[in-house]
């Protein structure tokens, strides 16, 4: 029972009060400020990407001690959990692909500079595997995903 309390309360919090240092935001704030700015884009194809991509969040939030100590939370493999929750639903591989690779630039960054080969290795190949158009959209993405973290609209 306690168990499912603490699952309740994480979801809670992140959904709708608190992330970490990168958002200011919870996740459903962050998640309309992305659609916002995604649509002032009019980049209306990345629209049902931008109200699913950090879907998985609330799931997988935990505190580690240094999160405990700020009270912010972390959100190991969000994306692809985000992926699984909706990759049987009727959205296109394009969407999908968005919500599943829309941390895959970042997280490569951050492989690299932690010197975390081997994680780095398996995330260039994901990349490499993408085709060059899609990585295009997927710094579009990305952008708008900061842009989310900062401001509403």
């Amino acid at each position: 029972m306690k168990t499912k309390r603490l699952l309740k309360k994480e979801f809670y919090i992140t959904l709708f009060i608190k992330q970490n240092k990168w958002h200011r935001f919870g996740v459903l704030l962050h998640t309309l400020a992305v659609v916002v700015h995604t649509f002032k884009a009019k980049k209306y194809k990345m629209i049902p990407a931008a109200f699913l991509h950090d879907i998985g969040k609330p799931y997988v939030a935990f505190q580690n001690e240094k999160d405990k100590q700020t009270g912010e939370y972390s959100f190991f493999n969000h994306e692809e959990i985000s992926y699984h929750i909706i990759k049987k639903w009727k959205v296109s591989p394009y969407t999908k692909n968005l919500v599943r690779y829309h941390y895959l630039i970042r997280g490569m960054q951050k492989a690299k500079e932690k010197n975390l080969l081997g994680v780095y290795k398996r995330m260039k190949r994901d990349f490499d595997s993408l085709d060059v158009d899609f990585v295009e959209d997927l710094k579009l993405f990305m952008k708008f995903d900061d842009l989310g973290k900062e401001r509403l609209f």
